[in-house]
């Protein structure tokens, strides 16, 4: 079965606005103490829904042989607006600590700015330690968006809410410095 070559790129392209609708839902659902029920599950399974997406196109692009240098670099740009709004959002609603949002967001857009800047030299593709952040970092935002404090009880929730964001930023920060010093080692390589 033929696919359109451009579907993968094309399921890039979507998340971007499913992010911008994806952020309005959250802040318009409410944080979890005055949760707005019916908005806040429909931003979390919009996330969820638009998270795995990542997976979708990075497979459809794989399995079809039709990996392009712009999925190469839109890919990581839809999944940091997409993760990005939903660590912003949990942060304005009070639930995720500012302190987390701002280290994972300078690594996150650190490292896209730079993607940006050598695109004309060559594409950076995302690296193991990364998808596996991106993985964590849906996790965590799929666990925190959902309202399931009302199932499981708002201590259990803050627990495993400030577990899974701590898992997520140690591995964002780690992934950020594995990044870091394949551009060293790939310059190094390319001058010598």
């Amino acid at each position: 079965m033929a696919i359109p070559r451009q579907l993968p790129n094309a399921i890039t392209v979507a998340r971007i606005p499913l992010a911008v609708v994806f952020f309005v839902l959250l802040l318009m659902g409410g944080t979890y103490g005055e949760v707005q029920p019916v908005l806040r599950w429909v931003a979390a399974v919009l996330f969820i829904v638009a998270i795995s997406t990542d997976w979708v196109d990075g497979y459809l692009a794989r399995k079809y042989d039709i990996v392009s240098d712009f999925g190469k670099l839109w890919d990581p740009i839809a999944d940091k607006l997409l993760t990005g709004s939903g660590f912003i959002g949990l942060a304005i609603l009070g639930e995720v600590p500012w302190w987390i949002v701002i280290i994972i967001l300078i690594r996150e857009w650190g490292i896209t700015v730079h993607r940006l800047m050598i695109v004309n030299e060559h594409v950076v593709a995302a690296a193991w330690m990364g998808k596996i952040k991106t993985v964590v970092q849906g996790v965590a935002l799929s666990w925190a968006l959902l309202p399931l404090h009302v199932l499981v009880g708002m201590p259990v929730w803050i627990v495993v809410t400030q577990t899974l964001m701590i898992v997520a930023l140690v591995l964002t920060v780690a992934s950020g410095v594995d990044y870091i010093v394949a551009q060293v080692r790939g310059s190094r390589a390319a001058r010598g």
